[in-house]
């Protein structure tokens, strides 16, 4: 079975070989039918301690790291160019 893998923001670097990335989704309202952002937040590894804040990076399922991380980071060329 394939790995989900999502894409999002870092938004904090605080911790050692961590990051959280934030993922937004747009979802219709079901009464007004309007387009509005969910975001959640995820712990990922980042071996490297390469990412900082801002950063675009896509993360992907993997087994438990640790108490809240789940998700490692596969790539962060999105971000490269800024």
């Amino acid at each position: 079975m394939p790995r989900r893998q999502l894409q999002g923001t870092v938004v904090s670097d605080a911790n050692d070989k961590t990051v959280v990335v934030q993922v937004d989704r747009r979802v219709m309202h079901p009464v007004y039918k309007k387009f509005i952002t969910r975001s959640k937040k995820y712990h990922a590894h980042d071996e490297e301690n390469r990412l900082k804040v801002g950063d675009l990076v896509k993360i992907e399922e993997c087994r438990p790291i640790s108490k809240n991380k789940r998700w490692r980071v596969v790539s962060d060329e999105l971000g490269a160019g800024a």
